[in-house]
């Protein structure tokens, strides 16, 4: 046996290995990750840049003594360089907050490490650090739809000219392009581009300060700590703060609605890769073999995608069940048990886009047989239907008309266009140009999606340049502070 076979890479039919980026999405998953960080560590780091930014506020406020938030800074600076080693091992019956407060307390005392928590509570503290934790994978999301959309609308105008049927019920029904039927998917995949930046303008507002539930005597300044950390605003509500995380749900639902488009738009292709069909080729490194049938090539990845579209479908009904259980305060249901579907949510979305962008960007259209199916499903009958109500026939009648046409061309296995009493040009691709009103395959419908594109990635790169340039920012801002 060669030694590509023995790797996989050569199946006999297939020649070339599964694209890298499939890989990792489809069967990683099941392998260990010793090199991921892990969810203490990314816990430990939200804590500790609340932290820092807490500390630069209590100290230009004067509420706490200079020296001794410089001298607390530089141990959670030396945490921060060295991953909380000190702290994993240490033991955690009260939690992680308070393991990292009491390793603090422990080093430097507590009239030092003692002041950390001046003017907050966990309550707070944990509402804020989700907020934190979840701009990682949502801005990933967002990359992963911005360049599904910028790959859709590059392959819209590639096969503009590629004439195929529309399909209603699953029958053959009017012709368009294949450009023309990305272009729509493309619409349906920027509203939920939309949607997702929607639903993230709430993780942007700072619930620090908030305290337990009532905020707090201690004269903080919440809108300095959300300046440092990136939040574009404060929390107005003490009560508001602690208790809500509809940003949950919010992001969420967003993604169970692009996951419900994302699974109709697999279940077309996969149809259309059918053997039966036979209108689209998957290439070679998005397609996988049978390990017993030698003649398959199958295009697996959208069934993943279909699998993985759904997540954030589950996670939405779990985390509100969740939340309904807890009253309208700082509650466990809704502050940890809802929250935690979160992660798994967003990350299988991020990977159905992920898959299904691989799979529009590596699959070919049969130009030939997509023709043929648009002419042998006598897609231009309602266009001629259309023509004889142009010239006085009443639609009904037409209508009439038009399907004897079609039943006589069945009986004589002749196409519409050779027993059609019709002077003009029926072929499919005459037809879909022409169809140009009503955002048909006529009209240049990709000049406002390719803007609407545009105005969507604006918005998703000011957010991540205020994000970093807050962490940029409260790094200064600790300098500063540390060198007092």
């Amino acid at each position: 046996m060669s030694t590509a076979t023995a790797s996989g890479v050569d199946t006999g039919r297939l020649k070339a290995a599964l694209d890298a980026e499939a890989h990792r999405i489809v069967y990683a998953s099941y392998l260990p990750d010793d090199a991921a960080d892990d969810g203490l560590g990314a816990e430990l780091r939200c804590i500790s840049e609340v932290d820092r930014a807490h500390l630069v506020m209590l100290t230009e406020r004067g509420i706490v003594d200079a020296a001794r938030a410089g001298q607390l800074l530089r141990a959670i600076e030396e945490l921060r360089k060295h991953n909380f080693g000190p702290v994993r091992g240490r033991p955690m019956p009260r939690g992680v907050y308070l393991a990292y407060e009491g390793h603090l307390i422990e080093q430097l005392g507590d009239e030092t490490g003692g002041i950390l928590h001046t003017g907050r509570s966990r309550n707070d503290l944990n509402a804020t650090t989700t907020r934190l934790k979840v701009r990682t994978p949502y801005l990933a999301l967002l990359d992963a739809v911005d360049t599904l959309a910028a790959v859709l609308l590059a392959k819209a105008e590639e096969y503009a000219d590629v004439t195929m049927p529309a399909y209603t019920h699953g029958q053959p029904a009017v012709p368009i392009t294949y450009g023309h039927y990305l272009a729509g998917v493309a619409g349906a995949v920027l509203r939920a581009y939309g949607g997702l930046l929607d639903a993230g303008r709430q993780i942007d507002v700072n619930p620090l300060g908030a305290g337990a539930i009532g905020g707090t005597s201690v004269p903080i300044d919440p809108v300095r700590t959300a300046e440092l950390l990136g939040f574009t605003s404060a929390a107005p509500n003490s009560v508001d703060a602690v208790a809500s995380r509809d940003f949950v749900l919010q992001l969420l639902s967003a993604s169970a609605v692009l996951g419900v488009a994302l699974a109709r738009i697999a279940r077309d292709l996969s149809t259309w890769t059918s053997e039966e069909f036979g209108l689209l080729r998957v290439g070679d490194t998005l397609v996988g073999s049978s390990s017993m049938m030698p003649q398959k090539r199958n295009p697996f990845l959208l069934e993943h995608i279909q699998g993985r579209s759904t997540a954030s479908l589950g996670a939405f009904m779990s985390a509100a069940s969740a939340m309904t259980t807890g009253g309208y305060t700082n509650a466990i249901a809704v502050g940890t048990e809802a929250v935690r579907h979160l992660w798994p949510g967003l990350s299988d979305t991020t990977d159905a886009v992920t898959l299904l962008r691989l799979v529009v960007a590596g699959t070919q259209p049969e130009r030939e047989r997509m023709t043929r199916r648009a002419v042998d499903g006598f897609t231009s009958a309602t266009y001629l239907a259309e023509r004889l109500v142009l010239d006085g026939t009443p639609f009904r009648a037409a209508h009439h008309q038009v399907g004897e046409t079609v039943l006589a061309a069945l009986d004589s296995g002749q196409s519409l266009a050779d027993t059609a009493d019709f002077a003009g040009d029926l072929a499919p691709d005459r037809v879909a140009r022409d169809c140009a009103h009503g955002g048909g395959p006529g009209s240049d419908g990709l000049p406002p999606l390719t803007t609407q594109l545009g105005v969507l990635h604006t918005e998703l790169v000011a957010r991540r340049i205020r994000w970093s340039g807050a962490e940029s920012l409260l790094t200064e801002a600790v300098q500063k502070a540390v060198r007092t």
